[in-house]
């Protein structure tokens, strides 16, 4: 005797967020696609962005940074991320010091937080929440093109300025000031 079974289909598996280690694949994997670097437009005045499909449902841009461009001091806020140079070369500087988070104007940093990376076409580096750092062309006459991934998709970012040891944030910028 047959009894009628009832299937209720599984749901699909969850997602998981990706990692830093899957950001920072994607965006060396991104960087290498040699016909999208080059579709990039390019401004001799500012920075250009495309936003890009990142993985897991993370946000990724193609950035083109003109010789003498910067970010300025910032954080990503709860947001993990990686980011690589496609072409030229960009130039990071970071606070390896955990700030915190939310409540302060002004920090006076110690000494020995500041770090310093020169990343050239090919290299890159992920990072963890809450990661203060400045992105850089220092180049007087090429442009860079650079890729990068953030998950969750950005919430906010706060910048900050900087005058010796003392950092003051400034700003807190949500998706809607850049999208």
């Amino acid at each position: 005797m047959s009894v009628p079974v009832s299937v209720t289909p599984s749901a699909p598996p969850a997602t998981a967020a990706p990692t830093q280690a899957e950001l920072l694949d994607f965006v060396r994997r991104t960087a290498a696609d040699a016909g999208l670097i080059a579709s990039l437009p390019l401004d001799p005045e500012g920075r250009t962005w495309v936003r890009l499909e990142g993985p897991g449902g993370s946000e990724a841009w193609l950035i083109g940074w003109p010789p003498g461009s910067g970010t300025g001091w910032h954080d990503h806020a709860d947001s993990v991320g990686a980011f690589l140079t496609a072409r030229g070369e960009l130039k990071e500087y970071s606070l390896a010091a955990r700030l915190p988070t939310d409540g302060w104007k002004t920090l006076e940093l110690t000494d020995g937080v500041d770090r310093e990376r020169a990343l050239s076409a090919g290299r890159g580096r992920s990072f963890g929440r809450h990661h203060v750092h400045e992105v850089l062309n220092e180049s007087t006459e090429e442009h860079a093109v650079s890729v990068h991934a953030y998950y969750p998709p950005l919430p906010r970012i706060r910048r900050y300025s900087r005058t010796g040891h003392v950092l003051r944030l400034e700003q807190v910028e949500r998706p809607e000031d850049w999208q």
